[in-house]
């Protein structure tokens, strides 16, 4: 009986022991978690102070409606002082979540974006803020006072002083408008040069240097490619002439901007939104030895080999 009692009266001990050890764990627990949201460490991490990442050294990322730029591969972040609806504005309706093609340059020496200002829908400034700074001091400069719906925009330099600015808006089905601007300062100031005076959609263009620059154009369903060039710097455009082989013909439709290529320079003409040959993926490369003006056809080029 007396060792029935005993046995009894440790299995009670026990159980004021493990009570006793819950109950302080549990305080403490509590208390903690108090603490905790005493400074606002228990809410889910606020996702505009979530963790950027970048890919490459000089990149960007979107934080919410902030757009931010790194140098250092993420280490540290600068914010670009636009407000991110502006760079998106016109006639755009793909991923908001990645900026459009060509219409930033992001160097170690310049960091420019393309974007539209102003209370009417359907004419606004066409703005370039940029700083050669990485981004301690910005500056915006207006590449034209008005422009309607925009949908094609490309901006890019040379060198230091020299740069240009393609635009075209105010499209109905395959018509549009399009302009040139370029720069002999950096950027602080712009010049539209004359226009060329085609009303089909453009596709593409830039300079090759300061004189020699290309605009290529054509519809939704082009058939063969309407290429332009200039060598004065954009005051006249000519169109140029392309010799298509007969058996390429109807299948290289779109011309692409032209480079420099050892004395002569080079065109990938590709096959348009609805290319089937070879895929759709393969590109007639074309060369000219006078500047542009005429084209002679050289090779397919298949897509590994564009890259």
């Amino acid at each position: 009986m007396k060792k029935t009692i005993l046995g009894i009266s440790g299995a009670m001990l026990m159980c004021l022991i493990i009570a006793l050890t819950y109950y302080q764990t549990s305080s403490k627990t509590a208390q903690l978690k108090i603490d905790q949201i005493s400074k606002g460490q228990d809410n889910p991490p606020d996702q505009s102070q979530q963790v950027l990442k970048a890919n490459n050294t000089i990149d960007y990322s979107f934080q919410n409606d902030e757009l931010k730029i790194t140098f250092d591969k993420g280490n540290t972040w600068t914010t670009v002082p636009i407000v991110r609806e502006q760079l998106f504005e016109g006639e755009y309706s793909g991923n908001k979540g990645e900026l459009i093609e060509n219409s930033f340059i992001l160097s170690k020496n310049r960091a420019a974006f393309l974007y539209s200002d102003g209370p009417d829908l359907s004419s606004k400034k066409i703005i370039l803020k940029y700083s050669l700074d990485q981004g301690k001091y910005w500056q915006d400069a207006v590449v034209t006072e008005q422009y309607p719906a925009l949908r094609f925009r490309k901006i890019n330099f040379l060198n230091e002083n020299f740069g240009y600015v393609i635009l075209s808006g105010d499209r109905t089905v395959s018509q549009e408008m399009s302009n040139v601007y370029v720069t002999h300062d950096g950027g602080r100031s712009w010049r539209e040069t004359n226009p060329s005076n085609v009303t089909m959609l453009i596709k593409d263009g830039g300079f090759v240097n300061e004189n020699t620059g290309f605009l290529s154009y054509g519809y939704i369903n082009p058939e063969e490619p309407d290429l332009y060039v200039t060598e004065d710097g954009g005051n006249s455009w000519v169109k140029a002439t392309i010799n298509i082989p007969d058996q390429y013909r109807q299948i290289f439709v779109t011309a692409e901007m032209p480079f420099k290529e050892e004395d002569h320079l080079a065109v990938l003409i590709n096959q348009g939104p609805n290319g089937d040959y070879e895929g759709g993926k393969v590109k007639g490369k074309f060369l000219s030895n006078n500047n542009g003006k005429t084209w002679e056809f050289s090779m397919e080029v298949k897509p590994n080999e564009t890259e």
